[in-house]
């Protein structure tokens, strides 16, 4: 998959997950001869796990406040 597709899928923008990637929270996925990102079905199983991370973190922080 290339990141526009997991990005859709995920429900973020490809900035976004670059983003994630430049930060170190995800790892960067390999590369085809072009250059273009190229995702498999564990790179997004992992975005998925760290995008709900994320937001049950920010939730509880909710509940907290």
């Amino acid at each position: 998959m290339t990141i526009t597709e997991v990005a859709q899928r995920l429900k973020v923008t490809p900035k976004t997950i670059i983003r994630w990637e430049k930060a170190g929270k995800v790892s960067k996925p390999k590369r085809d001869w072009r250059g273009w990102r190229i995702y498999d079905k564990e790179d997004l199983r992992k975005l998925r796990q760290f995008k709900e991370s994320i937001f049950y973190v920010e939730e509880v922080s909710d509940v907290k406040d």
